[in-house]
């Protein structure tokens, strides 16, 4: 076959295959070191953001890192735009402790909102700055200068004068002035407008270091040894099982934490393999059959009372007709595709961590309590790994290898296996929510009763394995997440309470997962604000507008209905009950994320077989209003990415586990979605350029489970109310019509 006839369809066809490789990359970060290098980091400063080199170009210091998102293209833009410099002179380190300012993980859809806007207004104050300083060497006033590709010019023409040449150390020594005059949007060369990603050529041809590329002088490779249930004890180890192993270091055991160090990788996997332990039993966790009793019955430590309008339980009680129903959430994993990884180097009284963390600075804080070192010795530096979109095994293979290099004294790489990874990351915990609503004659909502059975806890730190283990010191608190958001209803009914039952424990490590709470509780309300509409048989789309009185949310449900040449009618079809084994539908969703920024509409085109249960997302209808858009194809990067992940989650992905593990260790026993699976994706953004940039990470998957629900609904007029929708749920509900 020709060369230019050669297709990847052809190549699957054919069985070719084709591996690619690179050899003896280097890591190219800074030289390792426990100890910070001398540079501001504090979030009032604007040197901890910016530095000039010597030619004039920027380096932007972000403690946000780029998870594969298009956050470091997105944040050189905006760096880039306020500072007057072309892109290819503005470069950005990410997640380094010693050199980046704690700007917060990378999470909740806030590296631009915070993160970015911290920068620009960084950018902002130092431009003025160097406007000053121009004013002062030209005695022209700082109003008739211009900053244009790195120089200050007169506006009425000259060649002014080089930033290099105003700033010889490159440093300000300036406080940030979060108030400072940002650019007018109108004068924008690159925020609004649709840049490549600065990170993909490097990736297309292979030269790119990942963190499963990073190589040490000298470094070493470890394997834990996983104990064969939750809560086992550690009560034997025999040592001579693997004893005169060639390539064997050290076998390391601290409490209940076992692992091997070797010379090799694939060695440290067969002496943990061969290595004969002996575990205690442990049946800690409940019977999966019976995980929603267990959920509804774990105790109660407080209730968070989300929202509280008029008297809920009085409208209730006088209502002409009152809906009830329960929604759940299975409990899911990230199902990160590469493992993590991570190399610890311990350096006398110091440790130095490369880990795809997306929280270096609350890791560093974690391994600095593990070790009981000052937070100035440990150092986290990021280097991209495999996607997590929440916390998964990252900070926990960062912890492993730290164990590992300290007993031996040497850096330590530790690479995760499938199962370590399925089996012993944190998990998006079960939600479980109950819903009423009260209806007048005329269909109209009079009141909204709602209760979600979620874990106690916050954002925060996720305690790690391996210190549970060895038995250093950790945090213990639950850390699922602030998943209480989007359980209030952006519409305005007369009557409304929310309440957030938080739970003393939850089955399995909880951590939060892309979209956490919000994307849980939105299905349930946006699900049964459906059931809603049907009862009184109204258009959904109809239904929503009558209760919504946010002109931008009405604008963005107006657009998607327009875009997906919305039918209005009430749900489900009129031949929803017909017996044709295959059924379409659709199905709308709605969020205002948080209640407060990035409005989201979708409508969900499915496909149902009576047959066999399978349900096919076909197509996906976005609208999104994020504020100003940075870049308009990160946005649409993002908005595919989420679609595609929470179908995925919504049709296939559950964590099975037995009294004493998880179970799914392997993609049979955890399916995601496969490429003929994907459904067509269809969007359009709204930009608005004076407007505050907000998040655009997350948003728009929270819409996706309703949106299929409905969908289905409206297909075969039965309602779905347990994530994931698998072919077993769909053909039992039938059998019950």
């Amino acid at each position: 076959m020709p060369t230019t006839q050669l297709s990847r369809r052809h190549v699957l066809q054919g069985g070719a295959i084709i591996v690619g490789f690179s050899l003896s990359r280097s890591l190219p970060t800074v030289a390792a070191s426990g100890t910070a290098p001398s540079k501001a980091v504090a979030l009032d400063e604007v040197d901890s953001y910016l530095a000039l080199e010597r030619d004039g170009s920027a380096i932007v210091y972000s403690g946000k890192v780029d998870l594969g998102t298009g956050v470091q293209t997105a944040l050189t833009q905006m760096a880039a735009d306020e500072l007057d410099l072309p892109l290819s002179r503005v470069r950005v380190i990410q997640g380094d402790t010693a050199l980046t300012p704690d700007q917060g993980p990378t999470y909740g859809s806030l590296s631009i909102q915070n993160g970015g806007t911290q920068i620009r207004a960084a950018a902002a104050t130092a431009r003025r700055k160097l406007v000053q300083l121009a004013s002062e060497r030209l005695g022209t006033p700082a109003d008739a200068l211009v900053t244009r590709d790195g120089r200050v010019t007169p506006a009425a023409g000259g060649e002014g004068i080089a930033y290099a040449d105003l700033l010889k150390d490159g440093h300000f020594s300036l406080k940030l002035d979060k108030d400072a005059p940002s650019k007018n949007p109108d004068a924008f060369s690159f925020v609004g407008k649709s840049v490549a990603r600065l990170d993909i050529p490097a990736k297309i041809y292979a030269s790119s270091t990942y963190m499963q590329d990073v190589k040490l002088p000298g470094m070493l490779h470890g394997r834990v040894i996983r104990p064969p249930a939750i809560e086992a004890r550690l009560t034997a180890v025999d040592e001579a099982s693997v004893a005169g192993m060639p390539g064997l270091v050290k076998v390391v055991r601290e409490g209940d934490f076992l692992g091997v160090v070797a010379t090799s990788e694939w060695t440290a996997i067969k002496a943990a393999e061969k290595l004969s332990a002996t575990w205690s039993k442990a049946e800690t966790l409940p019977e999966q059959s019976r995980l929603w009793e267990h959920v509804r019955a774990t105790p109660v430590v407080k209730e968070d009372v989300t929202s509280n309008v008029g008297d809920a339980d009085a409208a209730m009680s006088k209502a002409a007709r009152t809906l009830k129903a329960t929604y759940d959430f299975a409990i899911h994993t990230h199902g990160s595709i590469g493992p993590s990884c991570a190399v610890a180097e311990p350096e006398g009284d110091a440790l130095t961590v490369w880990t795809a963390s997306q929280m270096t600075h609350a890791l560093r804080t974690q391994l600095s309590a593990m070790f009981s070192l000052p937070p100035d010795k440990v150092r986290c530096i990021y280097v991209e790994g495999s996607g997590c979109y929440g916390r998964n095994g990252h900070e926990d293979a960062a912890a492993d290898a730290a164990i590992l290099a300290r007993a031996v004294g040497k850096p330590v790489r530790v690479q995760w296996s499938r199962a370590d990874e399925h089996g012993w990351d944190p998990k998006g915990p079960p939600t479980l929510i109950d819903l009423s609503a009260g209806l007048d004659d005329n269909g109209a909502v009079t009141a909204w009763s709602s209760q979600f059975h979620i874990p106690v806890g916050a954002a925060g730190s996720v305690p790690l394995v391996a210190a549970t283990l060895a038995g250093l010191p950790h945090e213990t608190a639950l850390a699922p997440g602030n998943i209480v958001h989007n359980s209030a209803i952006p519409y305005g009914f007369p009557n409304v309470k929310t309440v957030c039952r938080r739970l003393a424990t939850t089955p399995l490590r909880p951590s939060w997962i892309r979209t956490p709470g919000r994307m849980q509780n939105t299905f349930a309300n946006e699900a049964f604000f459906d059931e809603c509409a049907a009862a009184a048989g109204v258009d959904p789309l109809d239904y929503r507008l009558r209760s919504l009185a946010d002109a931008r949310g009405t604008e963005v449900l107006r657009r998607v209905a327009a875009l997906a040449k919305w039918e209005s009618r009430p749900s489900p079809k009129g031949d929803a009950k017909d017996q044709g084994d295959v059924q379409t539908g659709r199905g709308l969703s709605y969020v205002k994320y948080e209640l407060y920024r990035t409005y989201v509409a979708a409508v969900a085109e499915v496909e149902v077989e009576r047959r066999t249960g399978m349900i096919r997302a076909k197509r996906v209808f976005v609208v999104q209003d994020c504020g100003q858009i940075i870049n308009p194809d990160g946005v649409r990067n993002q908005i595919e990415g989420n679609v595609i992940q929470t179908v995925s989650r919504v049709l296939k992905e559950e964590v099975m586990f037995d009294r004493s593990r998880v179970t799914s260790t392997d993609w049979a026993s955890y399916p995601i979605l496969t490429f003929p699976e994907v459904p067509e994706i269809v969007m359009e953004l709204i930009d608005r350029p004076r407007d505050k940039p907000w998040g655009a990470g997350e948003p728009s998957a929270a819409v996706i489970p309703a949106a299929i629900s409905n969908a289905v609904f409206d297909a075969i007029g039965l309602r779905l109310r347990s994530v994931p929708f698998t072919p077993e749920k769909v053909k039992t509900a039938l059998q019950r019509t």
